[in-house]
């Protein structure tokens, strides 16, 4: 079939396979490029990414299979396609990393199912027994906006939501291409609750859990879960809102999880880019398309496959993780630069719907959002008809040991 983008408001609900395998192509040729370049001492060799189809968790696979030639674990919750329709674009990712991963000779395979389930868990730890022995680098990246409890049954829910007081601010109508100001009333501790359970570092803990308790759990091995802080002008809705609360327990589920197993557990803050997640945040798309502007001029600029090579390369494999005063990893270093700041705050308020262009990059972050799902690629004709059918290459695989 043809498929060209169905946008609904901060979601593209079609994808295009070979738009898609072209993103993934992108960002492995960047990896390999880093490959040459390495400035830390080996890398992960046998790697468990939790929430690895798209975002900073596909990156992260990228950059360990192809920078630091590592086998790879993927577990995610993809729709595949269904009576002839696209799938989602996190299933299209998988299926041309781990075509682009076996052309290269490394071992890679998939679990597509809720990896908060009890099933998923397990289902993992007996492909990491057949297939790895264990694993030396888990990495958690799980953004959903529900939970199931697998011990009670009863579902969370989790919200966008300030604390306290309403939160009044510019936001982007990306429907409309239009600066707009927009109010978000606050949470209610129930919220607060459901949101923490959703987002927090319960689910960290019961993986690491599960998996040290199995015995696939490296010696020394090293897990790292992703989170962000970002600008005073965002904190009211993120860091000081009902997110920033979960990712305050993810921060004391690493701690927890350091204590508890061989295992050293970080939270690395990275930069804001152009996701799924970070789209339907309010105010948070008009910062990013300012942020790009001055990032780039600056030319600081990184999308998610370079802050996973720096994170890899230079933090948790280098020879200094840089930990800030609450022991986190900021690979936001470039984007919380003082300089950089300033220039954001400077163009705040002079951003109105008709100086939308000239004084940020919206363009860029459209281009970006669009690349999400597959639209936009060079190289891709999207008046082709395509086959939206595409089998993951590791479904009905054998067990293939990974000495």
């Amino acid at each position: 079939m043809i498929v060209k983008p169905r946008i609904r408001g901060f979601v593209c609900i079609t994808a295009h396979p070979k738009g898609c395998e072209a993103k993934v192509r992108q960002e492995i040729e960047v990896a390999k490029a880093a490959a040459a370049t390495q400035k830390g001492g080996g890398g992960p060799k046998k790697v468990l990414v939790i929430g690895s189809s798209t975002g900073y968790g596909l990156s992260t696979r990228v950059a360990a299979a192809f920078t630091h030639e590592a086998a790879t674990l993927g577990i995610f919750y993809e729709r595949p396609s269904i009576n002839g329709k696209p799938a989602s674009a996190g299933w299209y990712n998988s299926v041309a990393f781990e075509k682009a991963a076996h052309e290269a000779g490394l071992y890679a395979r998939s679990i597509n199912g809720d990896a908060f389930s009890d099933e998923i868990k397990a289902q993992t730890i007996e492909t990491i027994k057949a297939d790895l022995g264990q694993v030396d680098l888990v990495v958690y990246s799980l953004a959903s906006p529900r939970r199931t409890d697998p011990k009670t049954g009863e579902t969370y829910k989790s919200v966008l939501k300030p604390i306290g007081e309403p939160f009044t601010n510019r936001t982007l109508d990306t429907d409309k291409d239009e600066v707009s100001e927009v109010t978000i009333e606050p949470a209610s501790q129930e919220e607060i609750d459901q949101t923490v359970k959703v987002m927090g570092g319960e689910d960290w803990e019961l993986w690491m859990d599960a998996l040290d308790e199995a015995g696939v759990l490296a010696p020394g091995a090293k897990s790292v879960a992703y989170s962000y802080i970002g600008p005073e002008i965002t904190w009211p809705v993120y860091t000081h809102g009902t997110i920033g609360q979960a990712k305050r327990d993810l921060e004391r589920a690493a701690a927890a999880i350091t204590e508890t197993h061989d295992c050293a557990a970080h939270v690395a803050v990275n930069k804001a880019v152009v996701t799924q997640a970070s789209s339907a945040i309010p105010v948070v798309p008009l910062y990013i398309s300012i942020l790009f502007k001055v990032m780039k001029a600056k030319g600081t600029h990184e999308d998610c496959i370079e802050q996973m090579l720096r994170l890899l390369d230079e933090r948790l494999y280098g020879d200094d993780l840089r930990l800030d005063a609450e022991g986190r990893i900021r690979v936001d270093d470039w984007e919380m630069a003082p300089e950089v700041q300033q220039a954001v705050a400077d163009i705040w308020p002079e951003i109105t719907s008709e100086t939308l262009n000239a004084k940020s990059d919206y363009l860029g972050y459209q281009n970006n959002f669009l690349a999400l799902f597959g639209f936009g690629l060079p190289g891709v004709d999207y008046d082709e008809d395509v086959e939206v059918e595409l089998d993951l290459p590791s479904a009905g695989q054998g067990k293939r040991r990974v000495c």
